[in-house]
Parts: C-alpha cells; sequence; structure tokens
C-alpha cells in the first residue's frame, strides 16, 4: 500500500510480514530498479537515459491514475499536478492506438 505520511512528503510503501507492517520509503525500491535497469542498459551501450526511464516511469503511473479515475483526464491531470493539456500530450504519446485514454 501506498502512503503520505503526515509529517513527511516522501512516499512510504506498507508490506506485511508475520503480522508486522514494515514501512520502507519508496526511493528504495526505485533505486533498487534503476541500479538493475542500469546494468542492463550499460551492456546494450544505450544513449538517453533519462527519456527511456521518463517513459518507462510515466507510462504505468498514467494507467493506475486514469484506472483510478476511470478515465476522467481533468481528475488525472490534478493527482498528478499536471496541466490537463500536458497530460493528454503523453496520454498521445503512449496509447497511441488505445481509444479508452484518447478521447
Amino acid at each position: 500500500m501506498l502512503n503520505n505520511r503526515k509529517n513527511s512528503s516522501k512516499f512510504i510503501v506498507s508490506n506485511t510480514v508475520n503480522k508486522k507492517v514494515f514501512y520502507t520509503p519508496l526511493i528504495h525500491y526505485i533505486k533498487i530498479a534503476l541500479k538493475n535497469y542500469f546494468l542492463i542498459v550499460i551492456e546494450k551501450k544505450e544513449n538517453n537515459l533519462y527519456p527511456m526511464f521518463l517513459s518507462e516511469i510515466e507510462k504505468p503511473l498514467f494507467d493506475i491514475v486514469m484506472q483510478y479515475t476511470r478515465g476522467n483526464q481533468t481528475k488525472a491531470a490534478l493527482i498528478l499536478g499536471i496541466n490537463r493539456g500536458t497530460l493528454r500530450k503523453k496520454l498521445n504519446i503512449y496509447y497511441q492506438n488505445n481509444k479508452r485514454f484518447n478521447k
């Protein structure tokens, strides 16, 4: 579960093991994923890591937010903290063949 603590602007992920709840900062999981991703990219001698990474992160983020808002782009833009026009542009990039999000 993803939470935002009142005293912190950092997101945490809760994980229940043996009825005990452990809170791990989301950045911990992002760093692990980035290290693994980076090793693969370096082996392939790829360039443009930043745009590649953004596209890998943005698409699932938009998936979840658009599902949560049931396709309401205005609500999704508010949740994401971006302009609705920017959201529409990104949705067009990531979902060119999917009419569900491109209204």
